[in-house]
């Protein structure tokens, strides 16, 4: 597989386009959830705002959010395509798209506080790279912010404090915690990504992978199907609300998978994700790049 200019300017504009302008099933989400709350309700002026911020960034082609976030990509590609060369040229597009100004610099040295100007450094952008059978590139791109990223929790089961056991029952005790304790301060609504087994690492791999899925999918696990839906419903009635203000609407979705773990570790690992879900597919195949 031939990695050509086409690629380079698909990667480019994916870059734009996902700091940009939000996915369909997104912006579905958020008009659902402002006809859901009182009229000239703070809850309902915040999702206002949050409408006429999507269309003026999609309008004007500037970012969703002046906090472009941590840009992680994940990358499945075929036999032979060179990780290498894959990595220098998403490296090359993130320094093109901050110099465009469709991303923020966003790179600080956590030893010296300097800001690389450009998006690159140490461990970033963060690429997942994954070989598999099919003959095309697929790549994902996800943005996510700082201040979702903080209220982020990770919890080992049992956990005392909450009466959480390592079953179904304590799964959704920690669930309901972190939202809790997240309050508005992810920029709510938001949206949870539950990663239950694994170790503390693959855990809240799993749990960003969620971000990916449309909010409108099912579980095809009947278990995690059913826990999707009550701690949707149930997070909802905390009263937490857009941005804090209160309302009927703190988060937009939840999505959950699970991995094996080690007899001695239980760890389920809840990533938030804020209003702006910045994520985005392409596809690179026979020689032309797509963007979904």
């Amino acid at each position: 597989m031939q990695l050509n200019e086409s690629f380079r300017e698909g990667l480019l504009e994916f870059i734009r386009r996902t700091s940009t302008e939000l996915p369909d099933d997104v912006v579905r989400a958020l008009a659902h959830a402002r006809a859901q709350e009182t009229p000239s309700s703070s809850a309902e002026n915040a999702l206002k705002t949050l409408q006429q911020n999507i269309e003026l960034s999609k309008a004007r082609s500037s970012p969703i959010c002046q906090d472009t976030g941590t840009i992680i990509f994940y990358v499945d590609h075929p036999l032979g395509v060179s990780t290498l060369a894959l990595r220098k040229m998403i490296g090359d597009a993130v320094a093109e798209a901050t110099a465009k100004s469709y991303l923020r610099p966003n790179a600080v040295d956590s030893l010296s506080g300097k800001n690389s100007g450009n998006n690159l450094g140490r461990d970033f952008p963060v690429v997942h790279f994954e070989e598999w059978e099919k003959n095309y590139l697929q790549m994902r791109l996800m943005l996510k912010g700082g201040g979702c990223e903080n209220v982020g929790a990770q919890y080992s089961l049992p956990n005392t404090a909450l009466g959480a056991d390592r079953d179904l029952p304590g799964i959704k005790k920690v669930i309901l915690d972190a939202v809790y304790r997240a309050q508005g301060q992810g920029c709510a609504p938001g949206i949870l990504g539950v990663g239950i087994g694994g170790d503390r690492s693959t855990s809240y791999v799993l749990s960003k992978k969620q971000f990916f899925r449309n909010l409108e999918d099912r579980n095809p696990n009947p278990l995690l199907a059913e826990l999707e839906d009550e701690m949707l419903a149930k997070a909802n009635q905390l009263g937490i609300g857009p941005m804090g203000f209160g309302g009927k609407t703190t988060l937009l979705g939840v999505k959950a998978d699970w991995g094996h773990r080690l007899p001695a570790s239980f760890f389920v690992s809840i990533s938030y994700m804020c209003w702006a879900d910045r994520r985005r597919t392409m596809v690179f195949h026979d020689g032309k790049a797509e963007i979904e």
